[in-house]
């Protein structure tokens, strides 16, 4: 495993963190009119293309860096201290994951229609997959799409689409083919603003957004009320959307995990400035056993989930997806729970200040807390990492366990026993 980075990528790195600190983080904090923040992103952007820099997760051919999940991991680590970050650099979600889908099985036309200008940042796009009755079970899906003639017609329900209100279009996941087996009945169609049918109805106020975005960016609910598309807006191969999710997913995983890290540093640089800067009783707050406790803690976390993440993006880059399953599982419930922890440490040491909106982190709060659902509740990667350890262990047979010591000391005895008699009868002549 090897971790460390081209020598040429390193001043990269240093020119986001510049970058990000100088020219970014101050969008967080600016009240303007979405015509003003169009147009300094789109200088932004700009300066981010002539850098090498935009679009990094697609290869060059499709006007990406190709860069593997290992250098892109540490980007997203950088860009993970705002939610303006990704967006400059051409990566957000979900048009990110959008992009490699249809750069993965789109045809030329569609990679042409929606790829391409999502890549210049023309257009928003939206991934519409979950459903109320659904939820962490993709299985269970009941939005269809029926082939008419020449046209899909879909029907559903959709909630928590992400840009779907006012995306230019989306990609939706419906059932094509219900009595096949559960891992091949859904299917993904592009579907785009204004189709017949489909109706985008609000963005649905949650912890996570972020209020009155000027481009009214948000989760939105959905409906398809015979939504009619032409048939060559199918994505891929017809009942291969589970697969397709997979390919999208796994890798959006790994960039959330390190926008998390981005995040949870960010906190961290809080939480050990105001532990200097606030004097309360008999001293500083970094004078308290507490505080340090907090400190240790959070610095040691943040280094395992970095860690832990880099060494799913290794695997990834090494093996594929599939055989980096179990290591994006890990780091998706243990880096969202360090992000929430680091969080709330940073919190508690500000008291009321840091409860307030006069500080950014009362809106990181609630990311962090919405990042142990999306994506997959933390309890479903759970599982997930306890099958596959499983896997490598069986049952021991008998009544005892493997380790049960009289058990075990009767098999030591049977395979010393000549030793032991030996040394038996050299005692008794003795």
């Amino acid at each position: 495993m090897d971790f460390s980075v081209d020598p040429e990528f390193e001043p990269q790195l240093e020119w986001m963190r510049t970058f990000m600190r100088e020219e970014i983080l101050p969008l967080e904090v600016l009240e303007a009119p979405a015509e003003v923040f169009s147009e300094l992103i789109a200088g932004l952007q700009e300066q981010v293309r002539e850098r090498g820099l935009w679009a990094a997760h697609l290869p060059p051919e499709l006007g990406g860096q190709g860069f593997g999940q290992l250098k892109l991991a540490l980007m997203h680590e950088i860009l993970g201290a705002t939610h303006w970050g990704p967006l400059v650099f051409g990566n957000q979600a979900p048009e990110s994951g959008n992009t490699e889908l249809i750069a993965l099985a789109g045809t030329p036309e569609q990679k042409q229609q929606w790829m391409e200008p999502s890549l210049r940042g023309e257009m928003y796009s939206g991934f519409s997959m979950t459903e109320p009755g659904a939820g962490s079970d993709p299985t269970r899906l009941a939005t269809t799409a029926v082939l008419d003639g020449d046209e899909w017609v879909i029907n559903g329900h959709k909630w928590f689409t992400g840009h779907g209100y006012i995306a230019d279009f989306v990609i939706v996941m419906a059932v094509t083919d219900p009595d096949a087996p559960p891992h091949q009945r859904a299917s993904m169609f592009i579907v785009p603003k204004g189709a017949p049918g489909f109706d985008p109805a609000r963005n649905i106020q949650n912890l996570h957004d972020v209020p009155n975005h000027p481009f009214g960016f948000g989760e939105s609910e959905v409906f398809y009320r015979d939504c009619r598309v032409p048939k060559e807006n199918l994505l891929g191969e017809r009942g291969g959307g589970f697969k397709l999710a997979q390919a999208r997913l796994g890798p959006g995983r790994i960039h959330h995990c390190m926008r998390w890290l981005g995040q949870a540093r960010r906190a961290f640089d809080m939480l050990c400035e105001r532990a200097l800067q606030r004097e309360v009783f008999d001293g500083q707050l970094a004078d308290k056993q507490t505080v340090q406790n907090w400190i240790a803690d959070s610095a040691a976390e943040m280094q395992a989930a970095r860690l832990m993440t880099l060494h799913a993006a290794w695997r990834m880059d090494q093996f594929g997806v599939k055989q980096a399953r179990t290591d994006i599982s890990l780091i998706k419930f243990f880096g969202a729970k360090v992000l929430h922890d680091v969080v709330d440490r940073a919190l508690q040491v500000h008291g009321a200040l840091g409860y307030s909106d006069d500080l950014p982190l009362a809106m990181m709060y609630r990311r962090a807390r919405a990042a142990r659902i999306y994506d997959g509740p933390d309890e479903v990667h759970r599982r997930t990492v306890a099958r596959q350890v499983l896997k490598g262990y069986q049952r021991n047979p008998g009544l005892w366990p493997a380790e049960h010591i009289p058990t075990r000391r009767e098999a030591a005895e049977k395979k010393y026993a000549e030793v032991l008699a030996a040394h038996a009868q050299r005692a008794s002549r003795a």
